[in-house]
């Protein structure tokens, strides 16, 4: 099982928008639909029945898409960087993810690639498609953190950060910008490329006068086996109990996690809905996850 998996926040599109990115991407397919029972319906306010979640591939790669109504949405704080080896395929990508979409840097040449282009498409999600020349492409989707605002400058931190949280974590490169380079100051990021639990990360800062950060929307959940597991990882990321809830906490750069057991995902899917209602209800009392409060409304008479 993939250790940290991105997980989207959708209004109601979640479906809709993991089977477009399906057909956007190759070596893709949907996985599985959750959909909301009794607990969970009443309190999301979401009809019983509907969707919840999609768990999806794109190009190998798992995803979570959740539909959790208006309350977050994307910002280009959090996008996707697509590696490319042939020019064509950024083209017929930004064809596709462009259409009722928005560009934020528009598709051509830049000193760092010979084809790039940001686009931020229909469902609000940032992608960054980048012609890597003969370049390996080890990893197709790369999740890209960008720090702005009160957070620029602090991208070197909290990259080495992360990779003190996460047992198989590494640095590959740090390219910083010099002088005169535009807004930012030198010897900050342009550009770096990190590695947690085999999942390659991008980061950046940026001085522009951006008006958006990080945003719920985007969260990284991670699968954890025991509770020993769990209590380190809230430990060391949390930073307060006002952005805790049902295993979700924000962190000290604002990026979103959720600390998640695997038993979870699989008493929620049991074939016998009171169990799962029990579970999720005990579940929606919680910040961070006790297991073994799970366990006991799971196997209650």
């Amino acid at each position: 099982m993939q250790k940290i998996t991105p997980f989207l926040w959708f209004d109601n599109q979640a479906e809709e928008a993991a089977n477009f990115y399906a057909s956007v991407f190759k070596n893709s397919k949907i996985l599985d639909i959750a959909r909301y029972g009794e607990a969970g319906a009443e309190v999301s306010g979401r009809p019983q029945g509907t969707v919840m979640t999609v768990e999806f591939e794109l190009e190998g790669q798992r995803f979570v898409a959740l539909n959790g109504g208006p309350i977050f949405r994307f910002t280009p704080a959090a996008s996707f960087l697509v590696g490319c080896n042939k020019k064509g395929e950024v083209d017929a990508l930004w064809g596709k993810l462009s259409e009722k979409g928005m560009a934020l840097m528009e598709l051509g040449e830049y000193p760092f690639s010979e084809k790039y282009g940001w686009i931020q498409d229909r469902y609000g999600l940032s992608w960054q498609l980048m012609f890597m020349g003969d370049r390996k492409i080890g990893q197709k989707i790369t999740p890209t953190l960008m720090f702005v605002g009160e957070q620029c400058g602090n991208a070197e931190e909290a990259i080495k950060f992360y990779t003190s949280v996460f047992k198989n974590a590494e640095i590959a490169e740090i390219l910083r910008y010099g002088q005169d380079e535009g807004p930012d100051k030198e010897g900050t990021v342009k550009h770096a490329a990190f590695t947690l639990e085999s999942l390659g990360f991008a980061a950046m800062d940026s001085a522009y006068n951006h008006s958006f950060t990080f945003s719920e929307a985007i969260s990284f959940m991670v699968n954890c086996q025991l509770q020993e597991e769990i209590d380190v990882y809230w430990r060391k990321l949390s930073v307060g109990s006002e952005a805790e809830q049902c295993g979700w906490l924000k962190d000290r750069h604002g990026v979103s996690w959720q600390i998640v057991p695997t038993a979870l995902g699989e008493m929620l899917a049991d074939k016998d809905p009171e169990k799962a209602k029990r579970v999720m209800e005990a579940m929606l009392k919680m910040k961070k996850i006790d297991i073994a409060g799970l366990k006991q409304a799971f196997e209650q008479q």
